[in-house]
Protein backbone atom coordinates (compact mmCIF):
# COMPACT_ATOMS: atom_id res chain seq x y z
CA UNK A 1 0.00 0.00 0.00
CA UNK A 2 3.06 2.82 0.88
CA UNK A 3 4.67 2.03 -2.73
CA UNK A 4 1.32 2.48 -4.61
CA UNK A 5 0.65 6.03 -2.25
CA UNK A 6 4.55 6.46 -3.20
CA UNK A 7 3.95 5.59 -6.90
CA UNK A 8 1.16 8.62 -6.88
CA UNK A 9 2.86 11.19 -4.32
CA UNK A 10 6.01 11.19 -5.83
CA UNK A 11 5.74 12.75 -9.46
CA UNK A 12 3.76 15.79 -8.39
CA UNK A 13 5.84 16.74 -5.90
CA UNK A 14 7.65 18.14 -9.28
CA UNK A 15 6.27 21.57 -10.54
CA UNK A 16 6.73 20.17 -14.09
CA UNK A 17 4.85 17.02 -13.37
CA UNK A 18 2.05 19.47 -11.81
CA UNK A 19 2.08 21.52 -14.91
CA UNK A 20 2.05 18.29 -17.07
CA UNK A 21 -0.88 16.68 -15.79
CA UNK A 22 -3.12 19.86 -15.86
CA UNK A 23 -2.41 20.59 -19.30
CA UNK A 24 -3.01 16.69 -20.03
CA UNK A 25 -5.73 16.37 -18.41
CA UNK A 26 -7.37 19.76 -19.64
CA UNK A 27 -6.44 17.99 -23.97
CA UNK A 28 -7.66 15.04 -23.29
CA UNK A 29 -11.22 16.22 -21.75
CA UNK A 30 -11.46 18.53 -24.70
CA UNK A 31 -10.44 15.89 -27.16
CA UNK A 32 -12.77 13.29 -25.72
CA UNK A 33 -15.87 15.48 -26.42
CA UNK A 34 -14.95 16.86 -29.87
CA UNK A 35 -13.94 12.76 -30.82
CA UNK A 36 -17.27 11.99 -30.31
CA UNK A 37 -18.40 14.51 -33.00
CA UNK A 38 -15.97 13.50 -35.39
CA UNK A 39 -16.56 10.05 -35.06
CA UNK A 40 -20.34 10.20 -35.93
CA UNK A 41 -19.99 12.30 -38.99
CA UNK A 42 -17.02 10.25 -40.11
CA UNK A 43 -14.33 13.52 -39.68
CA UNK A 44 -11.41 11.32 -38.64
CA UNK A 45 -9.73 12.35 -41.61
CA UNK A 46 -10.15 15.68 -41.34
CA UNK A 47 -9.44 15.67 -37.85
CA UNK A 48 -5.78 14.24 -39.26
CA UNK A 49 -5.38 16.86 -41.61
CA UNK A 50 -5.82 20.02 -39.44
CA UNK A 51 -3.55 18.39 -36.77
CA UNK A 52 -0.70 18.03 -39.38
CA UNK A 53 -1.77 21.30 -41.67
CA UNK A 54 -1.24 23.28 -38.26
CA UNK A 55 2.61 23.06 -38.49
CA UNK A 56 3.60 25.55 -40.39
CA UNK A 57 1.56 27.99 -38.34
CA UNK A 58 3.64 26.74 -35.30
CA UNK A 59 7.29 27.02 -37.26
CA UNK A 60 5.71 30.99 -37.70
CA UNK A 61 4.67 31.75 -34.94
CA UNK A 62 7.82 30.46 -33.19
CA UNK A 63 9.73 32.43 -35.35
CA UNK A 64 8.10 35.70 -35.03
CA UNK A 65 7.58 35.03 -31.41
CA UNK A 66 4.32 34.87 -30.81
CA UNK A 67 1.56 32.40 -29.41
CA UNK A 68 2.19 29.35 -31.01
CA UNK A 69 -1.92 28.90 -30.64
CA UNK A 70 -2.43 31.28 -32.56
CA UNK A 71 -0.13 30.07 -35.72
CA UNK A 72 -1.59 26.93 -34.58
CA UNK A 73 -5.71 28.24 -35.01
CA UNK A 74 -4.62 30.42 -38.19
CA UNK A 75 -3.24 27.59 -40.47
CA UNK A 76 -5.79 25.00 -38.84
CA UNK A 77 -8.49 27.42 -39.93
CA UNK A 78 -6.65 27.90 -43.13
CA UNK A 79 -6.34 24.06 -44.13
CA UNK A 80 -10.32 23.69 -43.79
CA UNK A 81 -11.17 26.74 -45.88
CA UNK A 82 -8.46 25.03 -48.56
CA UNK A 83 -10.28 21.63 -48.68
CA UNK A 84 -13.77 23.24 -48.68
CA UNK A 85 -12.56 25.29 -51.53
CA UNK A 86 -11.10 22.51 -53.53
CA UNK A 87 -13.94 20.28 -52.92
CA UNK A 88 -16.46 22.84 -54.14
CA UNK A 89 -14.59 24.17 -57.23
CA UNK A 90 -13.70 20.22 -58.94
CA UNK A 91 -14.57 17.13 -59.37
CA UNK A 92 -12.39 15.88 -56.72
CA UNK A 93 -13.64 13.61 -53.33
CA UNK A 94 -13.18 15.04 -50.26
CA UNK A 95 -10.26 12.44 -48.90
CA UNK A 96 -8.60 13.39 -51.78
CA UNK A 97 -8.83 17.17 -51.34
CA UNK A 98 -7.72 16.56 -47.92
CA UNK A 99 -4.91 14.18 -48.47
CA UNK A 100 -3.07 17.25 -51.33
CA UNK A 101 -3.79 19.80 -48.61
CA UNK A 102 -3.13 18.47 -45.75
CA UNK A 103 0.35 17.16 -46.90
CA UNK A 104 1.14 19.91 -49.00
CA UNK A 105 1.07 22.16 -45.42
CA UNK A 106 3.03 19.26 -43.46
CA UNK A 107 5.39 19.56 -46.06
CA UNK A 108 5.59 23.16 -46.05
CA UNK A 109 6.11 23.56 -42.09
CA UNK A 110 9.10 20.66 -42.65
CA UNK A 111 10.73 22.74 -44.91
CA UNK A 112 10.87 25.72 -42.59
CA UNK A 113 11.81 23.52 -39.87
CA UNK A 114 14.84 22.69 -41.96
CA UNK A 115 15.49 26.20 -43.02
CA UNK A 116 15.39 27.61 -39.18
CA UNK A 117 16.78 24.32 -37.15
CA UNK A 118 18.65 26.35 -34.25
CA UNK A 119 15.14 28.18 -33.87
CA UNK A 120 12.99 25.35 -33.20
CA UNK A 121 12.93 22.39 -31.81
CA UNK A 122 11.22 19.72 -34.66
CA UNK A 123 10.67 16.98 -31.87
CA UNK A 124 9.05 19.32 -29.48
CA UNK A 125 6.57 20.40 -32.11
CA UNK A 126 5.87 17.19 -33.60
CA UNK A 127 5.93 15.02 -30.01
CA UNK A 128 4.74 17.86 -28.19
CA UNK A 129 6.97 19.17 -24.67
CA UNK A 130 4.32 18.66 -22.01
CA UNK A 131 6.75 18.56 -19.48
CA UNK A 132 8.20 21.67 -20.33
CA UNK A 133 4.83 23.98 -20.19
CA UNK A 134 5.16 27.35 -19.16
CA UNK A 135 2.33 29.10 -16.89
CA UNK A 136 1.24 31.29 -19.83
CA UNK A 137 1.21 27.97 -21.74
CA UNK A 138 -0.76 26.68 -19.16
CA UNK A 139 -2.73 29.70 -19.00
CA UNK A 140 -3.47 29.19 -23.04
CA UNK A 141 -4.60 25.71 -22.94
CA UNK A 142 -6.98 26.07 -20.20
CA UNK A 143 -8.34 29.68 -21.84
CA UNK A 144 -9.14 27.17 -25.03
CA UNK A 145 -10.29 24.11 -23.63
CA UNK A 146 -12.92 26.08 -21.00
CA UNK A 147 -14.01 28.16 -24.29
CA UNK A 148 -14.20 24.79 -26.66
CA UNK A 149 -16.55 22.79 -23.75
CA UNK A 150 -18.70 26.07 -23.38
CA UNK A 151 -19.41 25.91 -26.93
CA UNK A 152 -19.79 22.64 -26.78
CA UNK A 153 -22.24 22.40 -24.02
CA UNK A 154 -24.47 25.25 -25.22
CA UNK A 155 -24.12 23.73 -28.28
CA UNK A 156 -24.39 20.32 -27.96
CA UNK A 157 -28.37 19.61 -29.05
CA UNK A 158 -27.54 21.39 -32.24
CA UNK A 159 -24.34 19.84 -32.92
CA UNK A 160 -25.76 16.28 -31.97
CA UNK A 161 -28.53 16.77 -34.58
CA UNK A 162 -26.41 18.02 -37.36
CA UNK A 163 -23.97 14.68 -36.97
CA UNK A 164 -27.12 12.12 -36.79
CA UNK A 165 -29.41 13.66 -39.42
CA UNK A 166 -28.24 17.37 -41.36
CA UNK A 167 -30.72 17.19 -43.29
CA UNK A 168 -33.76 17.30 -40.25
CA UNK A 169 -31.52 19.73 -39.13
CA UNK A 170 -32.01 22.17 -41.88
CA UNK A 171 -35.90 21.32 -41.99
CA UNK A 172 -36.14 22.41 -38.19
CA UNK A 173 -34.55 25.87 -38.85
CA UNK A 174 -31.01 25.27 -38.12
CA UNK A 175 -28.54 26.63 -40.48
CA UNK A 176 -26.29 22.88 -41.51
CA UNK A 177 -23.24 25.08 -42.81
CA UNK A 178 -23.07 27.06 -39.51
CA UNK A 179 -23.21 24.29 -37.85
CA UNK A 180 -20.06 22.63 -39.46
CA UNK A 181 -18.29 25.47 -39.78
CA UNK A 182 -18.79 25.80 -36.00
CA UNK A 183 -17.55 22.34 -35.48
CA UNK A 184 -14.78 22.91 -37.82
CA UNK A 185 -13.62 25.81 -35.11
CA UNK A 186 -13.68 23.74 -32.35
CA UNK A 187 -11.40 21.23 -34.10
CA UNK A 188 -9.02 23.74 -34.51
CA UNK A 189 -8.84 25.24 -31.34
CA UNK A 190 -8.71 21.60 -29.48
CA UNK A 191 -5.99 20.73 -32.13
CA UNK A 192 -4.19 23.61 -30.30
CA UNK A 193 -4.59 22.43 -27.15
CA UNK A 194 -3.80 18.90 -27.85
CA UNK A 195 -0.63 20.41 -29.35
CA UNK A 196 0.95 21.12 -25.95
CA UNK A 197 0.33 17.69 -25.25
CA UNK A 198 1.05 15.28 -27.36
CA UNK A 199 2.84 17.50 -30.51
CA UNK A 200 1.13 17.32 -33.79
CA UNK A 201 1.99 13.52 -34.80
CA UNK A 202 -0.09 12.50 -31.85
CA UNK A 203 -3.03 14.76 -31.86
CA UNK A 204 -5.07 12.51 -34.21
CA UNK A 205 -5.05 10.01 -32.43
CA UNK A 206 -6.31 12.13 -29.05
CA UNK A 207 -8.70 13.20 -31.53
CA UNK A 208 -10.33 9.53 -32.66
CA UNK A 209 -9.36 7.03 -30.00
CA UNK A 210 -11.48 8.44 -27.26
CA UNK A 211 -14.63 8.52 -29.05
CA UNK A 212 -14.09 5.46 -31.30
CA UNK A 213 -13.59 3.22 -27.96
CA UNK A 214 -17.21 4.80 -26.19
CA UNK A 215 -18.82 4.13 -29.82
CA UNK A 216 -17.92 0.52 -29.17
CA UNK A 217 -19.38 0.68 -25.21
CA UNK A 218 -22.59 2.69 -26.07
CA UNK A 219 -25.43 3.67 -28.34
CA UNK A 220 -26.71 6.49 -26.16
CA UNK A 221 -24.92 9.92 -27.49
CA UNK A 222 -24.89 11.54 -23.98
CA UNK A 223 -23.19 8.42 -22.46
CA UNK A 224 -20.53 8.08 -25.27
CA UNK A 225 -19.70 11.76 -24.18
CA UNK A 226 -19.25 10.59 -20.36
CA UNK A 227 -17.78 7.61 -21.07
CA UNK A 228 -15.60 9.11 -23.98
CA UNK A 229 -14.04 12.10 -21.39
CA UNK A 230 -13.54 9.59 -18.52
CA UNK A 231 -11.63 7.27 -20.58
CA UNK A 232 -9.54 9.81 -22.35
CA UNK A 233 -8.93 11.41 -18.85
CA UNK A 234 -7.95 8.31 -17.25
CA UNK A 235 -5.27 7.48 -20.22
CA UNK A 236 -3.65 10.74 -20.02
CA UNK A 237 -3.06 11.22 -16.43
CA UNK A 238 -1.70 7.35 -16.44
CA UNK A 239 0.08 8.09 -19.65
CA UNK A 240 2.10 10.89 -17.45
CA UNK A 241 2.27 8.96 -14.76
CA UNK A 242 3.89 6.26 -16.29
CA UNK A 243 6.35 8.62 -18.86
CA UNK A 244 7.52 9.77 -15.44
CA UNK A 245 8.00 6.29 -14.00
CA UNK A 246 9.56 4.90 -17.16
CA UNK A 247 11.37 7.55 -18.22
CA UNK A 248 9.40 7.56 -21.49
CA UNK A 249 7.80 9.89 -23.70
CA UNK A 250 4.92 11.94 -22.39
CA UNK A 251 2.86 11.84 -25.59
CA UNK A 252 3.82 8.78 -26.94
CA UNK A 253 2.52 7.31 -23.39
CA UNK A 254 -0.88 8.98 -23.27
CA UNK A 255 -1.55 7.67 -26.76
CA UNK A 256 -0.42 3.97 -25.90
CA UNK A 257 -2.44 4.00 -23.05
CA UNK A 258 -5.65 5.05 -25.09
CA UNK A 259 -4.79 2.42 -27.21
CA UNK A 260 -4.77 0.38 -24.99
CA UNK A 261 -8.02 0.94 -23.65
CA UNK A 262 -9.75 0.60 -27.03
CA UNK A 263 -7.81 -2.79 -27.66
CA UNK A 264 -9.49 -4.15 -24.14
CA UNK A 265 -13.13 -2.48 -25.20
CA UNK A 266 -12.06 -4.31 -29.21
CA UNK A 267 -12.16 -7.69 -27.50
CA UNK A 268 -14.28 -7.26 -24.16
CA UNK A 269 -17.29 -4.79 -24.90
CA UNK A 270 -20.42 -6.13 -23.83
CA UNK A 271 -22.32 -6.27 -27.10
CA UNK A 272 -19.87 -5.02 -30.18
CA UNK A 273 -16.30 -6.97 -28.65
CA UNK A 274 -15.27 -9.37 -30.52
CA UNK A 275 -15.56 -12.08 -27.73
CA UNK A 276 -18.87 -11.19 -27.00
CA UNK A 277 -19.73 -11.49 -30.85
CA UNK A 278 -17.53 -15.11 -31.47
CA UNK A 279 -19.72 -16.39 -28.08
CA UNK A 280 -23.06 -15.08 -29.74
CA UNK A 281 -22.14 -16.47 -33.64
CA UNK A 282 -20.73 -19.91 -31.64
CA UNK A 283 -24.31 -20.40 -29.69
CA UNK A 284 -26.39 -19.22 -33.14
CA UNK A 285 -24.13 -22.33 -34.49
CA UNK A 286 -25.11 -24.54 -31.81
CA UNK A 287 -27.52 -27.05 -32.96
CA UNK A 288 -30.82 -27.10 -31.09
CA UNK A 289 -31.18 -30.24 -27.79
CA UNK A 290 -33.40 -33.12 -29.43
CA UNK A 291 -33.00 -32.53 -32.92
Amino acid sequence: MNDILQWLVEPVQFGFMQRALLVSLAAGLVCAVLSCWITLIGWSLLGDAVSHAVLPGVVLAYVLALPFSLGAFLFGTLAVGLIAGVRSTTRLKGDAAIGVVFTGLFALGLVLVSRIPSQVDLNHILFGNVLGVTDSDIVQVLVIAAVVLAVALIKRRDLTLYAFDPTHAHAIGLNPRRIGALLLTMLALTVVVALQAVGVILVTAMLITPGATAFLLTKRFPKMLAVAAALSVFSSVLGTYLSFHLDTSTGGMIVVCQTVVFGLVYLGAPEQGLIARAVRRRAGERPAVGV
